[in-house]
């Protein structure tokens, strides 16, 4: 393998890493677990929300694929915020993006913890919490190769565990096996009350809880400069994004509600817990905190990987410390995933000893900065297409389709459901955190322009 040039990443992301991440991505743990709350509240219409939101979220990906595609670099939609936007939008996406995974990622270590005590009732939550962390900041610091093959398998422990599921389904419409043969019919989907049972507000309401479960989507985008064939497999893989989403997200409530009523599943729980119980798998439990457990291992395994190219890409233009955007002999921003590995262990420590309340607030900082981190790419894309019809751009094959009206409707979708949030009182805390991250936002790249600007004022006197 040819050694990468002093500064650079190697590019040892194959087409199948490239592909399980981007699937990875659109896999989250909210539709293992969350999903059963969003039925409840919804009904089988649910599936239609899903689907009207994975295709805004279709958009945004190819909107960051026409940009990847124009030039593909680590740091990717913090890059071109920067130069198709303003120089203020680099700072606000890149340091916006690193809170985002920041939060996400303490989140899903904590979930580790939890989930192992399914298995492990005495265990404190705090070790296998600080034993994931440990081991995936590991992973990171080695090389991007073993976190790909990570990745790979995580994504595809999801991906079996759903395509099982409606695989089985499909097998029992037809052949009537099983404890939940005598009630499987596909007219579940509609017989109970309707395909909106709950009204249409019940149902718009829900895009606030359907958009989170594709938080990570956007990080295919990271793995750019450490591609071996970006220009080749970035639009295959963003192209299937809609596909994944019908098929793991549409597909598995359609089974999910031709299996049983949808009134029969529980707010508690996963509704896939209680699919594979009714089929007669007894393990059904321990199946489904196996693969949740892996789905959080997944997407913190992303965040210290998306915050350490992130923090790297922010270094360069002086908006982060010069010192972390040094890359190691293996080529991985080593100090950039220690100061991740620092932050996310802060979160364990304070989800142990802070009231759940106190936890509650800094999560919601990701919600708000994931809506911000895509309407960031919608506008980047139209600033990039303003450059493209003047001529100083070259245009590529791979295009967002029907733009510039699509971006804006994706941007006003995005701000529907800003709005939407204030409805519920348990995501009206998100907005209330917005005022105080777009004022240290806002602090901090002041601070970083002055101080960026103090050398050269120093030297002009001279």
């Amino acid at each position: 393998m040819t050694e990468p040039a002093p500064g650079e990443y190697r590019k040892e992301l194959s087409n199948r890493h490239i592909n399980m991440i981007a699937i990875g991505g659109a896999i989250g743990v909210g539709l293992f677990l969350g999903s059963g709350k969003a039925l409840n509240q919804v009904g089988p219409g649910l599936m239609l929300i899903y689907a009207i939101a994975g295709s805004m979220i279709f958009f945004v990906m190819r909107a960051l694929g026409e940009l990847l595609m124009h030039r593909p670099v680590s740091g990717s939609f913090a890059e071109y915020a920067g130069e198709f936007i303003a120089p203020w939008a680099k700072f606000a996406t890149g340091w916006g993006y690193w809170v985002v995974w920041i939060v996400t990622g303490m989140a899903e270590i904590t979930a580790v913890g939890e989930y192992f005590q399914f298995w492990f009732p005495g265990l404190p939550q705090w070790i296998p919490a600080l034993g994931a962390l440990v081991v995936l900041s590991g992973v990171n610091l080695i090389a991007v190769k073993l976190f790909g093959e990570f990745e790979f398998w995580f994504a595809l422990i999801k991906v079996v565990a759903i395509v099982s599921m409606i695989v089985l389904v499909v097998l029992i419409l037809i052949f009537g096996f099983s404890d939940a043969g005598a009630t499987a019919s596909v007219t579940n989907i509609w017989s109970h009350g309707g395909f909106f049972p709950n009204g249409p507000t019940s149902a718009l309401l829900a895009f606030q809880i359907v958009m989170f479960a594709f938080i990570g989507v956007e990080m295919v985008g990271q793995t750019a400069s450490e591609s071996k064939n970006p220009q080749q497999v970035l639009p295959k893989a963003i192209n299937a994004v809609m596909w994944r989403i019908l098929i793991f997200y549409v597909g598995a409530l359609a089974a999910l509600t031709a299996l049983v009523p949808w009134t029969r599943f529980s707010t508690e729980g996963s509704p896939f817990v209680q699919a594979f119980a009714l089929i007669g798998i007894p393990a059904a439990a321990g199946i489904i905190n196996f693969v949740v457990i892996t789905a959080a291992l997944s997407s913190c395994n992303s965040g210290i990987f998306s915050t350490g190219r992130m923090l790297r890409t922010l270094s360069e233009d002086g908006h982060a410390p010069n010192a972390v955007g040094r890359l190691s002999s293996r080529a991985v921003p080593s100090r950039a995933i220690a100061v991740t590995f620092v932050a996310m262990l802060l979160g364990v420590a304070l989800n142990y000893l802070a009231p759940e309340q106190a936890f509650t607030y800094i999560t919601s900082a990701s919600t708000v900065g994931a809506l911000f981190t895509w309407g960031m790419i919608v506008i980047a894309h139209l600033g990039f297409r303003r450059e493209v019809a003047r001529g100083a751009i070259r245009a590529n094959t791979f295009r967002m389709p029907w733009a510039p009206y699509s971006n804006y409707v994706v941007l006003a979708f995005l701000a529907v459901v800003v709005v939407l949030l204030g409805f519920d009182e348990d995501t009206r805390i998100a907005l209330y955190m917005t005022p105080p991250l777009v004022i240290a936002l806002a602090i901090g790249y002041v601070t970083s322009r002055r101080k960026n600007a103090a050398p050269s004022e120093d030297t002009a006197r001279l």
